[in-house]
């Protein structure tokens, strides 16, 4: 039965003052269900490479970590510290393993740079068929790259987003500046008129993974469609606005 949230503040009070090892182990059982969350989110990339159960495995270690490094006196939310811990840590793991070769981000990027030059050509969102003619590709070839790109595109941000040492980069001073907040806005705009012009599966898997932050089982079980296609879709969703707002869409997507 999960504890009350009175006994994990003071599980956590206690931990702090002793680093009882029966403590850490409780804490770990009690906020294990994080990992399976951030896996089933991160699995979106990763349907063709890589085993869910891999995912949960790599995510241990950040949890652990989370724990040994938390300071409760900070006033941060635990869940929120643990699940970018977390993240990092599934992330790190596939680094290590080389899963993003150069040539793979190359054409991710070729991806991305295709399907908008074949949107401005056509003047709507094109097809798989299509997209796949504009680079030459076979559909099986097309469906190999997307699924390739998945990863690519998820290291990709990441690294837009972390600083040497994989802590979330801090805002910087002068960052609510009235021209700053000016460019966020019209980057929001532009941001959301391109998600509009996505096909309409696109923009229900944009709208359930980062507006509604399903995972990839949940977003397959309400649209009755496989995750893997749910993956291509989003990872051709993301190429596409990408495509069109380049670094500014560091800021939106996580």
């Amino acid at each position: 039965m999960p504890l009350d949230a009175k006994t994990h503040q003071q599980l956590w009070k206690q931990y702090a003052r002793t680093k009882d090892p029966a403590i850490r182990e409780t804490l770990i059982t009690e906020n294990a269900y994080l990992i399976k969350y951030v896996a089933g989110r991160l699995n979106i990339y990763f349907t063709a490479s890589l085993e869910y159960d891999d995912l949960v495995s790599y995510g241990v270690f950040g949890l652990i970590d989370a724990i040994d490094k938390f300071d409760i006196g900070k006033g941060v939310k635990f869940e929120t510290y643990a699940s970018l811990r977390i993240r990092g840590a599934i992330i790190d793991n596939i680094r290590e393993q080389d899963w993003v070769p150069r040539s793979l981000r190359q054409k991710g990027k070729d991806l991305e740079r295709a399907l908008s030059e074949l949107e401005i050509e056509l003047g709507r969102p094109p097809s798989d068929e299509e997209s796949a003619a504009k680079m030459g590709l076979s559909m099986k070839e097309f469906n190999k790259l997307v699924d390739d790109a998945s990863i690519a595109t998820l290291v990709s941000l990441n690294e837009t987003q972390e600083n040497g040492d994989g802590e979330g980069i801090e805002i910087e001073d002068g960052s609510d500046s009235p021209e700053t907040q000016a460019e966020a806005a019209e980057v929001r705009e532009i941001l959301a008129r391109e998600i509009d012009r996505l096909s309409d599966k696109e923009k229900t898997v944009i709208s359930f993974y980062y507006y509604d932050e399903l995972t990839l089982r949940e977003i397959s079980e309400i649209m009755k469609v496989s995750e893997s296609r749910i993956s291509q879709l989003h990872t051709k969703a993301v190429a596409k606005l990408r495509g069109k707002l380049s670094k500014q869409l560091s800021y939106f997507v996580p």
